[in-house]
């Protein structure tokens, strides 16, 4: 079909109005005036709508055509189709066989949001989306640099903390509630309008050892120094029972559901089922010194424990003994941490006199690899949004670094704190860790991306800067 000329005013006066002319395709020359204006779809936007564009007759089979027109209006809508004879209407029109062929998940008022596109988009090789970020594929976050602080954006004073390396005073829950345990009493703080509350206060001759959440309530287990394990609901400030069963401080705590296991001093871990009249069902022998570390695997199907005794040992839901140990640490094993996103793997730092983060793979019992950090490792905890982990020191640095795995090549290196940061803990959006030392300070740091599926704002409180007491 030859393509419409322009409209013309003619010089006769006896010639009718101005009319869109074209010729018919056929031997005669004779003009044609019509009154219908044919519009030209050259300017539609087809990929808006994740439509094929058909407005030429002319259907390439070629490789390089197909690859180009999938990276235009992408795979899903795009599929090879046989050539068409041209319609002898001599109309543009959306061929019907283009409808038929499409996937029945194209929808053709998908709403997509429209960008302007520079002319280097139009390449079939997908050049854009490494610039800007394939929505489909990895977050720009986790592949290019992004800012990170260099200084907390919240500070709360923490009096009477311990500087104690065998406790863990901090934990965070996943309804956003930091529990903090200071001297003898524990302390909750409401991270979506910083409010503090008390939660308890213990006898004169006891203090707090260690704090941990339950999973996905508002229950909070508290270890004591006198080898007692409460369990409060915090939701009414409550006491709900206490356990007994462990002779010296409960100083490590990990909840798998209803399962409370506890390591203390006498160097046993006790598993609790809170429902359960008995005060322990069962008891795991195998350390020989302090149980300090203690970590619940992602499914519930193992426990971490690490000691003073330089071991790190893992079980599984039933044994009474460890089914795996590794005795490579050289020094007391309190940070451990699995990892979210590849299954099996285990994380574990050593004290003053070892230093190195250590990886395993529990699945094969094989050791994946180990670093050198300098200084004592007091907490490791793995980010949920990136493949991250952030390790907190001691001796001789009191330092916080950010690790990308599994180069562990440094990301940021974080100070600030005048004594061993000896606490660690992160936020239910996995977004923001909070440290504590024994220099009576909190501290609140902003190192991850929210998760790829969020967009709503964190609920965590970062417009009050400076210094708040925290009781």
């Amino acid at each position: 079909m030859e393509s419409p000329s322009t409209s013309t005013f003619s010089p006769d006066p006896k010639t009718p109005s101005p009319k869109l002319l074209y010729r018919r395709p056929s031997s005669s020359s004779r003009t044609i005036y019509g009154d219908r204006f044919i519009p030209s779809r050259s300017s539609s936007n087809f990929a808006l709508f994740n439509l094929p564009n058909s407005t030429s007759n002319h259907h390439s089979t070629s490789p390089y055509n197909n690859l180009l027109k999938s990276a235009l209006f992408g795979p899903e809508c795009f599929q090879p189709s046989t050539p068409q004879k041209s319609s002898s209407s001599g109309r543009n029109s959306v061929n019907a066989t283009d409808f038929l062929t499409s996937p029945p998940n194209c929808n053709i008022f998908k709403y997509k949001t429209e960008t302007k596109r520079p002319l280097h988009s139009l390449t079939p090789f997908g050049l854009y989306d490494q610039l800007l970020g394939d929505p489909h594929g990895p977050s720009p976050t986790a592949n290019s640099p992004r800012e990170l602080p260099r200084s907390p954006y919240k500070v709360l004073d923490a009096p009477a903390m311990e500087d104690d390396f065998y406790l863990n005073l901090v934990d965070w829950s996943s309804h956003n509630v930091l529990a903090v345990g200071l001297g003898n009493s524990v302390y909750l703080w409401h991270a979506s309008s910083s409010k503090v509350v008390k939660l308890c206060d213990l006898l004169s001759d006891e203090s707090v050892c260690s704090v941990r959440w339950a999973q996905h309530n508002t229950h909070l287990a508290v270890g004591t120094s006198n080898g007692k394990l409460q369990l409060w609901d915090t939701s009414r400030c409550k006491r709900i029972r206490t356990m007994d069963g462990h002779r010296k401080r409960v100083g490590a705590l990990a909840w798998s559901s209803s399962t409370l296991s506890s390591g203390s001093r006498d160097k046993s871990i006790l598993q609790h089922d809170i429902r359960a009249r008995e005060d322990y069902v069962s008891k795991l022998t195998g350390h020989k010194d302090e149980v300090c570390g203690l970590e619940w695997s992602y499914d519930n199907r193992e426990l971490a424990s690490g000691g003073s005794d330089n071991r790190l040992f893992v079980w599984n839901q039933h044994s009474t003994q460890p089914v795996l140990k590794y005795c490579e640490h050289t020094a007391a094993v309190k940070a451990i941490a699995w990892s979210p996103h590849l299954y099996g793997l285990l994380a574990s730092g050593g004290g003053t006199a070892d230093r190195c983060i250590r990886f395993w793979n529990t699945t094969t019992n094989t050791k994946v690899s180990s670093m050198d950090t300098g200084s004592q490792v007091c907490n490791l905890v793995w980010s949920k949004n990136v493949n991250e982990l952030v390790s907190t020191h001691g001796y001789s640095k009191n330092q916080i670094i950010l690790w990308r795995y599994p180069s562990m090549s440094e990301l940021a290196t974080l100070t600030g704190h005048t004594s061993r940061v000896l606490y660690l803990a992160i936020s239910p959006d996995g977004q923001t860790i909070v440290t504590g030392s024994g220099d009576e300070t909190l501290r609140f740091w902003n190192l991850f991306p929210l998760p790829k599926s969020q967009n709503t704002k964190s609920e965590i409180c970062a417009s009050s800067l400076g210094r708040t007491q925290i009781r």
